[in-house]
């Protein structure tokens, strides 16, 4: 096939998905950002019973505060690494039956798991049997979450106009600090009218259980749209394949790398300014904190303020990387990220120095949203149409484990032994790591979609 015709066949395609039918702009922002937000919601409710009640709840045998503390954040890390086996599973259907039927199974699979959590008796009633069903409970969670990042950057961006796929793209990421957001604020009130014994007793249990509301309008949203008009494309042209997970390791196994170091560093970030810093903050130097002496709810508020500002880089993030490119942003948050990483043990230092902790938080929160934003059309378009749902998926997912599985307890671990220092040290070669893998992909800012 010469030049000439295969850039009129590939002229063809991107005029036919034109043409094919869309959802409106409500519905595509809507079916791709209430997923990330249930997950983000989650996971974060998760996190903060994790760091704050879980040592009790489940770990009051133990002795040792820092032990119970440790135990509590490793639980924390079982979704993450059952994250890519559910990005195996729902990739490969993703792939092979399309984007809507298996964002919507996945969605269901994720908030079953996460209401029985709030359901879960405690130590006290079960004994260890009940911290098996945690463990569960919690894989099972992961396994669809698993399948919900990438579906979810695939509506937003296969249904994307021309020129503004990085835009939509962040539709998606946006639901993180919704989630963030929606999160904190419920924990942020359960405290405002309850004291700690009755957060231990049944109040950490509300967020869970809150969770249903959310899948249900995520539901109804997911089974009303339509399948995007790439995949549909994908059908017409007989290129769905029937082994994609085969294909993707067989063609593009150095683009699955490259997506899950370019993502591990966000994860990293977001669980030491959302998870470990939370404990650092709240709890004394004896419980495995640094004793700056905030409550849990002064820090809640704290992060409440800097999570808007994490979305609003997000939105600024991909405006510019639909107009300079994605490669640019990127690096540049790289770069940004290891000089933070140097610089923010030294505003975790004093007691209840708010301005300082704030700043950190802001700061970092603004830098996540410059690395997390442009990552929705970037991972996408590393891969092919017929591949895209797994290729991005695994690398997403692997992400996860690689930059957040552990990152609680080792950040926990490291500043209990070796200072707060030690924390800026993990995150700065988190970050050396993005920027390495960043600079060996191509630019995709013109990649065409349909392929």
């Amino acid at each position: 096939m010469t030049a000439v015709e295969q850039t009129t066949g590939l002229q063809q395609a991107a005029g036919k998905v034109e043409q094919m039918t869309r959802d409106s702009v409500r519905t595509v922002i809507a079916a791709s950002m209430v997923g990330t937000a249930i997950e983000f919601y989650d996971f974060y409710a998760y996190g903060t019973a994790a760091a704050n009640y879980f040592p009790k709840v489940f770990f009051s045998d133990t002795t040792n505060p820092t032990v119970a503390l440790l135990m509590s954040l490793l639980t924390f890390s079982i979704a993450f690494i059952a994250r890519p086996v559910g990005s195996l599973i729902f990739g490969h259907f993703g792939d092979r039956m399309g984007r809507k039927t298996t964002l919507v199974v996945s969605l269901l699979t994720m908030g079953i798991a996460t209401f029985l959590i709030g359901c879960l008796p405690t130590y006290d009633m079960w004994g260890i049997a009940a911290v098996a069903l945690l463990c569960l409970c919690r894989f099972v969670q992961g396994i669809g979450l698993g399948g919900e990042w990438s579906g979810a950057a695939l509506v937003a961006t296969e249904n994307a106009p021309e020129g503004k796929r990085a835009l939509y793209g962040s539709f998606p990421e946006l639901g993180a600090p919704i989630g963030f957001f929606l999160s904190n604020g419920t924990y942020f009130l359960l405290e405002s009218f309850n004291d700690n014994a009755a957060m231990i007793s049944w109040g950490w249990r509300v967020p869970f259980l809150l969770s249903s509301v959310l899948v249900i309008v995520g539901l109804v949203v997911r089974v009303q749209m339509e399948e995007t008009p790439v995949f549909r494309l994908a059908q017409q042209q007989h290129k769905v394949v029937k082994s994609p997970l085969t294909e993707v390791f067989r063609k593009s196994w150095r683009q699955v790398i490259q997506a899950t170091f370019i993502v591990a560093v966000t994860y990293t970030l977001f669980y030491t300014l959302a998870t470990w810093s939370l404990a650092w903050g709240t709890k004394a130097t004896a419980q495995g904190g640094g004793g700056l002496g905030f409550t849990n709810r002064e820090y809640l508020l704290m992060l409440m303020i800097a999570i808007c500002v994490f979305a609003l880089f997000i939105v600024l993030s991909c405006v510019y990387a639909d107009r300079i490119g994605r490669r640019r942003v990127l690096v540049f948050s790289s770069v940004a990220l290891v000089v933070f990483a140097l610089v923010f043990p030294y505003l975790l230092m004093g007691h209840r120095n708010f301005f300082q902790v704030e700043l950190f938080l802001c700061v970092g929160f603004a830098l996540m949203g410059i690395a997390f934003g442009p990552i929705g059309a970037f991972l996408p378009e590393l891969f092919d149409a017929n591949v895209r749902y797994s290729g991005s998926g695994i690398g997403y997912n692997l992400a996860a484990i690689v930059g957040a599985a552990f990152v609680p307890t080792i950040a926990t671990w490291l500043s209990h032994h070796w200072g707060v220092r030690s924390v800026g040290l993990y995150l700065g070669v988190m970050a050396v790591c993005c920027l390495v893998a960043v600079l060996s992909c191509r630019e995709t800012k013109d990649t065409d979609f349909t392929k």
